[in-house]
């Protein structure tokens, strides 16, 4: 296992490198100055060229390169030109919120999609099935801006339920805090919920094709032994790998979420920052959101080896 993982970290790094330098190379082909957003629109031409030697903005692009992944190994983010404060403060109040909303979306999707997927996989009465299908179908279907809409018509704005918008933290008041979560992590994991279901349901039936699965039903053990203690551990080490998949996108789609529910997150800061032109913050948060990302497909593929010997046979 450890000579798998060895093998699996030297990719990631060269992922999150090629990262690195797309992002660096893309926000510098963005229109506007970051010097004359740092001076001020009244500034002078003297005064924006002392403030891009400054910031370093007068060097070659290789140097400056370097000298920003330099900083963002060491944790030095530098400062935002536009808000004046610490971009790793910035950084750290949105990712918090992020990763707060994510991981309840991650939970909600589990224990949506989990149930629904040996349904799909193991029901026999076809309307239960039909009906599961329907539900997934449709869950799959409705992109998170319009589950989203439709979540805050109906509990927010029609019953008055639970609060349109807005973000109380789970650590301040976890009573409260569930209340603002509910809704945009409940649109953010319908349809991650209903991909697990399928993937679930097909990597069950696939296991019941096993022939240790057809002797111990010979054998005339029951059917719920053999679908949770024979079938479905076999059946998750491949849901593992959507699961991984699945939270990368819920980060991409965790923008769009927090834009409709007034969340504080990452993806709220990313659209403030290009409003005003604030491209260096941009430019962190875009490598920050790749690391994350690798770091859980990294994790996930580490998780898949370990419950599945096979996997970590094939590639040695």
């Amino acid at each position: 296992m450890l000579r798998y993982a060895l093998r699996r970290v030297p990719s990631a790094l060269l992922v999150l490198a090629i990262a690195s330098v797309v992002v660096f190379g893309v926000l510098h082909l963005a229109p506007g100055d970051p010097a004359v957003l740092a001076a001020g629109p009244d500034a002078s031409a003297r005064t924006v060229a002392v403030v891009r030697h400054q910031l370093g903005l007068d060097a070659s692009l290789p140097r400056q390169y370097l000298s920003w992944l330099g900083g963002v190994l060491t944790g030095d983010l530098g400062d935002s030109y536009v808000r004046g404060v610490p971009v790793a403060t910035l950084i750290g109040n949105g990712l918090g919120n992020t990763l707060e909303l994510t991981l309840g979306a991650i939970v909600l999707a589990v224990l949506l999609g989990g149930p629904a997927g040996l349904v799909l996989g193991v029901a026999k009465g076809r309307l239960i099935r039909g009906a599961t299908a329907a539900a997934t179908a449709l869950a799959f279907a409705i992109p998170p801006y319009v589950s989203g809409v439709l979540l805050v018509m109906v509990f927010a704005i029609t019953h008055r339920i639970l609060p349109a918008g807005g973000h109380i933290s789970l650590t301040a008041d976890p009573e409260l805090g569930v209340q603002y979560l509910i809704m945009p992590a409940l649109a953010l994991a319908l349809p991650a919920a209903a991909v697990l279901a399928r993937f679930l349901s097909t990597s069950i039936r696939r296991v019941f094709d096993e022939d240790y699965i057809r002797i111990g039903t010979a054998k005339g053990l029951r059917r719920r032994r053999i679908v949770l203690c024979h079938a479905l551990p076999n059946a998750l080490p491949p849901v593992l790998t959507v699961l991984g998949i699945q939270i990368g996108q819920m980060l991409g789609g965790a923008i769009v979420v927090e834009a409709i529910f007034a969340w504080p997150g990452v993806g709220q800061l990313i659209i403030d920052s290009l409003k005003s032109s604030d491209y260096f913050v941009v430019q962190n948060l875009l490598l920050i959101t790749v690391t994350v990302f690798v770091v859980l497909q990294t994790l996930t593929d580490l998780l898949h080896a370990a419950v599945d010997p096979r996997l970590r046979m094939e590639r040695a």
